[in-house]
């Protein structure tokens, strides 16, 4: 768990990691450089969890042999699955990570929503569901392993 005060924001208690899987975690299918060994990290204070459509079919391959807990999701209604992930594990422990349209559901009732810039861009929509905006992956899962630098984010 990570457990951080900030000031004008609230007390986190984060449990779970939601990540999305292509323009998140990885381009074209394939892990990012560095996304491994950070969730591989991650994995001793977050339940980290990977949602994915697996478009490119490649996640189960990328995703063998990580500490997390992979679910594949209909291509269709992905962002109201993956809202129903995030409440099912119960939204006060979540932190999201995110790019794309489908993920702006999630977003919006995890505890923390962070939104990544990368090479596939990122939609608008989850761009203000977010708390927090990073320009990759590695910062956002960065954020998390120093999350003194989330209070200098989110405080009032």
């Amino acid at each position: 768990m990570i457990s951080i005060a900030i000031p004008g924001f609230g007390d986190l208690r984060l449990e779970h990691l939601v990540c999305d899987f292509n323009g998140t975690l990885a381009k074209d299918g394939r892990l990012l450089p560095g996304v491994r060994e950070l969730l591989d990290a991650l994995a001793a204070d977050l339940r980290v969890h990977v949602l994915t459509a697996d478009t490119h079919g490649h996640a189960a391959d990328e995703m063998s042999g990580a500490p997390v807990t992979s679910r594949v999701i209909d291509a269709s209604g992905q962002a109201a699955a993956k809202r129903a992930y995030v409440e099912a594990l119960g939204p006060p422990g979540v932190v999201a990570v995110g790019n794309g349209r489908n993920d702006r559901e999630m977003m919006r009732v995890a505890r923390v929503g962070i939104a990544v810039l990368q090479a596939e861009g990122a939609a608008r929509e989850v761009l203000d569901a977010a708390d927090v905006v990073v320009p990759s992956t590695l910062d956002a899962l960065e954020l998390l392993r120093h999350p003194l630098r989330l209070v200098a984010t989110l405080r009032d």
